[in-house]
Formats: C-alpha cells, sequence, structure tokens
C-alpha cells in the first residue's frame, strides 16, 4: 500500500466499525441498558451525550453548538496536517496515528451533526428507530454522541477520611467511551509516546539542507603559486 493511501485506509476502517456499533446499540439497546461482556469488568452499557470525549459535555444548547464548531475547525486543521506529512513522506506510524485522530474527530461529528435528524429519541424503557417518521429528535448539530464501553475494572470506596469524596463508591475506569473515543485516544497517546521515532524525518531533512549548504560553501583553493611568480618564470626563460 502506497503511504499517500494510509489514513484513508485507517479513517474508513475506524469509521465503519464506530459507525456500526452505535447504529447496531442505538436501534436494539434502550437508554442505560448494559449486557456484561466479561463479567464485572467489561460491559456494553448504552448512554449518550452532548459532549466531548469520555461522555464530558458542556451545558446548554449555545455551549454544545460551540463544541460542534470546535470539532469542525479542529477537524479541518487535523486533515490539512495529514495532507502536509504525506507530502512530505512522513513514516507510516505517524500516518496511522494522525488517521486514528482525524477518524475518531470525525466520528463523533457524525453523531452530533447527523444523529438528531436520523433517530428517534431513546428511552429507557424503548430503543431508537432509524429514520423515524415524524422525523428525528433534535436538529443539525444538536444530536447525542453515542457511547457503549464501560470497564469498571476496580471497585471500591473512598476512605471517610477522604478530603474530597468521603465514603463514596469509586470505579476504575469510570468513563463510558465509544470507537471514536479510543481512536482519539490510542492516536495521540502513540504521538507522545513514540515523539522522537516518529517526528525523527523531520530532523533528517533539516540535517540534509544543512550538509547541502555547507558543501556549497566550500570553495576550491587557487593554484599556490601567484601571477607573479609565473612572470619571473617567463623571463628566466
Amino acid at each position: 500500500m502506497k503511504k499517500k493511501h494510509i489514513p484513508w485506509a485507517v479513517i474508513l476502517t475506524v469509521l465503519l466499525i464506530d459507525q456500526v456499533s452505535k447504529l447496531l446499540v442505538k436501534t436494539h439497546m434502550t437508554l442505560g441498558e448494559s449486557i456484561s461482556v466479561l463479567g464485572n469488568w467489561f460491559y456494553l452499557h448504552f448512554t449518550e451525550n452532548y459532549g466531548m470525549a469520555f461522555g464530558l459535555e458542556f451545558s446548554g444548547e449555545y455551549g454544545k453548538l460551540v463544541l460542534s464548531l470546535f470539532r469542525i475547525i479542529a477537524l479541518i486543521f487535523i486533515g490539512w496536517y495529514t495532507h502536509k506529512l504525506i507530502k512530505k513522506d512522513a513514516p507510516a506510524g505517524l500516518l496511522i496515528c494522525m488517521g486514528l485522530i482525524f477518524a475518531g474527530a470525525l466520528g463523533n461529528i457524525i453523531d452530533s451533526a447527523f444523529y438528531g435528524l436520523i433517530f428517534s429519541e431513546s428511552y429507557f424503557s424503548q430503543a431508537a428507530t432509524l429514520f423515524p417518521e415524524g422525523g428525528g429528535y433534535g436538529t443539525f448539530l444538536h444530536g447525542k454522541v453515542v457511547d457503549m464501553f464501560y470497564f469498571p475494572v476496580i471497585r471500591g470506596y473512598y476512605p471517610s477520611w477522604f478530603p474530597i469524596w468521603p465514603g463514596q463508591e469509586f470505579v476504575f475506569f469510570r468513563p463510558v467511551f465509544n470507537v471514536a473515543d479510543a481512536s482519539i485516544t490510542l492516536g495521540v497517546f502513540t504521538l507522545l509516546v513514540f515523539q522522537k521515532r516518529l517526528f525523527a524525518f523531520e530532523h533528517l531533512g533539516q540535517d540534509e539542507v544543512e550538509t547541502e549548504g555547507q558543501a556549497e560553501e566550500v570553495v576550491p583553493q587557487a593554484p599556490a603559486e601567484s601571477l607573479e611568480e609565473d612572470l619571473l618564470k617567463g623571463q628566466a626563460s
């Protein structure tokens, strides 16, 4: 596969898995329903939010609109930067990371932009319908993001002397997320951990430019004999 096709392959794969999983959960599970996948450690738990990754939210209609516009602007920047990296012949690992981040951002934007138009409302007693007769539950850019992966690996209680949440239940990992969230997190985490290796090509390019510049500055040395010495030799002969 050519390098320029790598980000597209990653984006299409992640988007397909993300949107299919959300469609199945949205139309087959009621809001708040949980299905145990791996004992008490892993559940499919259907929840929705108006906000960012892992269920973080901005309050109010204005906050939702601002967040949606911010996502779109960020997506445009990520796409532009990825295109720039392709032209620079960046390593495949870096292009994969950018594809993961772009796909995750786009996946949640699709929820926000279109789910309110194409789905009916989800209830605790009834699953949603795709393309309902009466129209969707919301307007453009006011849809809810579908989350479903829940990993309460560690459960316990804060001690009574704990200053912030004394005696309250402790759960790790509490946030519920989706494929898009996981894609963004994996891409960003990999960039942070392998930053030097993934961006080493830029330093190599700068070193090559500096080496070429130094080579151009080297001027061939003139002959040791001067013009005057040549004239003296001519007179002597």
